[in-house]
């Protein structure tokens, strides 16, 4: 007994004839042979000569029905068919890098390497997968003018080789130029972590994703009123983020030479030394920085004000309730000079309130679980922090748990508090504003790892994977232009980027005797280009 079967290869339907038999020592088996295919236009079975031939012989002939389509035009949409690509994201996707400028710079710095670089980016923001799938996808992509290369695994292997350090330095020498002058750059890290052995730079440090895996730790610069990334740099896992500091300022000040950077900064990068280095009057910096309350300066400014924060003429209206914000001005004393700097003082009435319940809430938690196990080497920094742990033969429990009232009050005297230092902005509410919108680097943070396959670094050497860094680096900035165009257009309001980027990518286009036919735009699609300040692309 027989049946047939369909099975899908690529773009293509064989049929198959599933036929049972006994082996020479009489076990049942079964075996496919290949009958023939679906015809890719008609949709109807094709079968092969010598299975119809076979059918008829058993006296069950089949009727192959002729095509009423000619040959020549049944030949003309096979071709047409298999030659039909998308397009519709690697047109926007070459719109978004023509309105930054990014492919004159790229080629500038790579040359003709350039296209597989800007494909490789295109690539990892559609697809969202290693780039050893780039070969498939691209297969079915039409790939932007003029690229010659199919990117198999051994191409890409060949390009991590070639592209070199002075190149990338090229490209964002340039690219810093291009930033807007007088522009905040907002700088934080990231910990990217990795499997592999053999990674110089990967090493066990603190990881802000909790991940137990040696790392790499990602510097990055991004400008707040353009929204775009502006440069990266990796450090070494194990490195803090205060020791960093001085090293990418080096290499921002090299790269563009005489130019002058105004940076803000969370208070991981503040600390004495950090500060005078950007008081260095041979280092063209401006600086905002959050300073920590395990410094004596933060501590003593709050102390300074906590008189006169609650006065009316101390409110800053914010979207999210106001607070107040009080300016002073200090010395600072460096080896080098005695510098007037900006000191920013807020109290956030409604979060010191939040912060307190919520310490309240952690200590009595801590002390219902030291009395269940004060040996827990889960909570033993924690219990050593904040608690006093004794035996004692009176109790039930065979202790007793204190708390700390000493530390406990100075935990509480922080909460709601914000000090931040500047050597040039003297405006308590323009300093809130600047350092709020630096908040772009997280979010730029969590679409490299989740969308741009940046969650590990796949790659064996330091220079892959400075290669694979540059590259997502690539697609970052044509994924933060695209977030900026979406939110202009009201377009979060109907789609995700995501949902977004699978309607554009619906565009289809084939080629016919070398004339390019274009899949007309529907509706939809129309007025996504058009919320993005794009034409509809044509033939």
């Amino acid at each position: 007994m027989a049946c047939i079967s369909r099975q899908n290869v690529g773009k293509y339907t064989y049929l198959y004839e599933s036929v049972s038999f006994r082996d020479q020592n009489g076990r049942p088996r079964n075996k496919k042979v290949s009958i023939g295919k679906i015809d890719s236009v008609t949709g109807k079975p094709v079968f092969k000569k010598e299975y119809l031939e076979r059918m008829a012989a058993a006296g069950t002939p089949i009727e192959q029905e002729s095509p009423s389509i000619p040959r020549e035009t049944l030949e003309i949409a096979r071709n047409i068919l298999a030659s039909n690509k998308r397009y519709g994201s690697m047109y926007l996707f070459l719109k978004l890098a023509n309105s930054i400028n990014l492919l004159p710079l790229l080629q500038n710095a790579f040359s003709v390497q350039f296209r597989e670089i800007f494909t490789l980016a295109c690539f990892l923001i559609e697809s969202q997968e290693p780039l050893l799938y780039c070969e498939e996808w691209l297969s079915q992509t039409e790939s932007m003018p003029l690229l010659n290369s199919t990117l198999s695994s051994q191409r890409i292997s060949e390009l991590f080789t070639a592209m070199t350090e002075n190149q990338r330095d090229e490209f964002y020498s340039s690219w810093i130029e291009q930033a807007q002058e007088n522009e905040y750059i907002a700088l934080d890290i990231t910990s990217i972590s990795s499997y592999s052995q053999l990674l110089e730079s990967s090493e066990w440090g603190y990881n802000r994703d909790h991940e137990d895996l040696p790392q790499i730790n990602l510097c990055m610069l991004f400008g707040e009123d353009s929204r775009l990334p502006i440069y990266q740099t990796s450090y070494r896992g194990s490195l803090k983020d205060v020791t960093t500091l001085r090293t990418t300022l080096e290499e921002v000040t090299s790269l563009v030479p005489g130019c002058a950077i105004r940076i803000v900064m969370d208070k991981g990068f503040y600390s004495r030394k950090n500060i005078d280095e950007m008081l260095n009057p041979d280092r063209p910096v401006h600086f905002l920085v959050s300073v920590p309350f395990t410094s004596a300066f933060a501590k003593k400014q709050v102390e300074s004000v906590q008189k006169d924060i609650h006065d009316l003429d101390y409110t800053i209206p914010t979207p999210d309730g106001g607070l107040q914000g009080i300016h002073k001005v200090r010395t600072w004393h460096t080896d080098m000079r005695n510098a007037k700097l900006h000191v920013h003082i807020y109290l956030n009435s409604v979060r010191q309130v939040t912060e307190r319940t919520k310490l309240y809430t952690y200590i009595t938690e801590l002390k219902r679980e030291a009395l269940k196990n004060p040996d827990n080497p889960q909570y033993a920094a924690e219990f050593k922090k904040y608690l006093i742990i004794r035996n004692s033969s009176k109790s039930s429990e065979g202790l007793t748990v204190n708390v700390r009232k000493d530390v406990i009050a100075k935990k509480m005297q922080n909460c709601g508090w914000m000090v931040l230092l500047s050597d040039s902005v003297d405006n308590a509410e323009e300093a809130l504003t600047i350092y709020r919108a630096k908040d772009v680097v997280e979010k730029s943070f969590s679409r490299l790892k989740n969308t741009l396959d940046l969650n590990r670094l796949r790659v064996h050497n330091d220079e892959r994977m400075e290669n694979k860094l540059f590259i997502s680096f690539i697609a970052l900035l044509l994924i933060s232009e695209l977030h900026q165009r979406m939110l202009r257009g009201g377009l979060y309001k109907t789609y995700t980027m995501h949902e977004l980027l699978l309607k554009v990518r619906k565009l289809r286009v084939a080629r016919l005797n070398g004339k390019r036919i274009v899949q007309p735009i529907s509706k939809e699609q129309h007025e996504i280009f058009k919320a993005l300040g794009f034409e509809d692309p044509v033939g």
